[in-house]
């Protein structure tokens, strides 16, 4: 055999960080040995992998076509490295996912998920839906849940479940008691919404559309919880997935508002690259996701 699975891993470590030296990081070696094993591995094959602009590395058509190849060989040595040490359980599993599944779904699915395989380990990351596309594109994440919807041909894309999304407000707002918002109300009252590149965004957006142009968004803020401070303050109406707001809605310390003819109805999703080695760990996640014990849980 010409190459070395560590060769293959600075390969993957370095495409991922697009940077030699955070590559070696990662690995826990020097840049001087992640650099070896890189170019002897270029030079056995007398192929380029790289195009190099500035101090970044970008992968070029023979590193792209490599990645998925080499992504699925270590899985799978991964795999057999496990079984040979008699490991228990389907190794590490990394998942992605949006700020209403991560902060509201994601844990009691991790807790049964451990419950079922104890040794198993799992690293969760929680940004917008955009960035997490991105992660589980470039193979940076084994499996995304997320709440937007994506273009992506190089993804895989399983509808999951569904969610409301909910206009609220303080019930000191001048708007807080009115049973049904009309066009003018929702023109003239400010604003405090999610970013754009987010799945809740998305749907706010698509809702929407028609009055975009004449909405005042006052404020834009990644973290739910901090549109949610903001609207307790008075600052304007805001728009959230109801996971977020039912325990504030409970406690009478928000109030749903309701506008004619706007449904905000939404799915989530789990996306995989379409190329990537389905791990026992990713095929477990994805049957919990989908069992009566995992949605049961998560009612």
């Amino acid at each position: 055999m010409r190459y070395t699975l560590r060769q293959l891993e600075v390969f993957l470590a370095t495409a991922r960080q697009q940077n030699l030296s955070r590559g070696a990081a990662s690995l826990a070696i020097s840049q001087s040995a992640a650099s070896d094993a890189l170019k002897e591995l270029e030079h056995q094959f007398d192929l380029k992998l790289f195009d190099r602009i500035g101090k970044r590395l970008q992968l070029n058509d023979n590193g792209r076509l490599l990645l998925p190849k080499a992504e699925e060989l270590l899985n799978r040595a991964l795999e057999l490295e496990q079984s040979m040490a008699h490991q228990r359980g389907p190794g590490t599993l990394k998942v992605g996912a949006t700020l209403s599944i991560g902060n509201h779904l994601c844990i009691p699915l991790i807790d049964l998920y451990r419950r079922q395989y104890p040794q198993s380990k799992i690293n969760l990351e929680i940004s917008n839906t955009e960035i997490i596309s991105a992660k589980v594109a470039s193979f940076e994440l084994d499996i995304g849940l997320i709440e937007g919807e994506i273009n992506d041909p190089h993804l895989e894309i399983i509808p999951w479940r569904d969610d409301d999304l909910v206009i609220f407000a303080s019930p000191r707002h001048p708007l807080a008691h009115k049973r049904q918002l009309s066009e003018t109300d929702l023109v003239k009252t400010n604003w405090v919404l999610r970013e754009n590149g987010s799945g809740t965004r998305q749907t706010f957006n698509r809702v929407m559309h028609e009055l975009l142009p004449r909405l005042n968004v006052v404020l834009e803020i990644q973290q739910p919880e901090a549109i949610i401070q903001a609207v307790l303050t008075g600052m304007g109406l805001g728009c959230l997935s109801r996971l977020s707001l039912q325990e504030y809605l409970k406690r009478k310390e928000l109030v749903s508002l309701s506008a004619r003819g706007l449904v905000f109805r939404r799915h989530f999703y789990l996306i995989m690259h379409r190329q990537k080695f389905k791990s026992a760990a990713m095929k477990h996640w994805l049957d919990l996701c989908h069992s009566p014990a995992g949605k049961q849980e998560l009612s």
